[in-house]
């Protein structure tokens, strides 16, 4: 069992179906995403390379629009998060 699933067992919030919208960033931005769109081999070398420190959806958010969204077309081939968040989504969905 996954520590996200023993947390979401903790909690209350285990289900059958994972919440489209709660998706790990692991998964969301997988090694083969990361290699596709951009030079780095990792969400999280992607994330060193910008100096952030981002553990959850939550620490992104947190992360000023416009200074990511530079970051994010500095280092991709996607415009701004909004894109690249998007592309992510509809891949992981479509591989389910």
């Amino acid at each position: 069992m996954s520590f996200d699933d023993l947390l979401k067992e903790l909690q209350g919030q285990k289900s059958v179906q994972e919440d489209p919208d709660n998706i790990s960033l692991e998964k969301l931005f997988n090694e083969a995403f990361m290699r596709k769109h951009s030079s780095h081999g990792s969400f999280g070398e992607f994330l060193i390379k910008g100096n952030f420190q981002v553990e959850t959806h939550e620490d992104i958010d947190n992360i000023p629009d416009e200074l990511f969204d530079r970051h994010v077309s500095r280092e991709t081939d996607f415009p701004d998060w909004k894109s690249m968040l998007e592309q992510a989504k509809s891949d992981h969905a479509a591989v389910k």
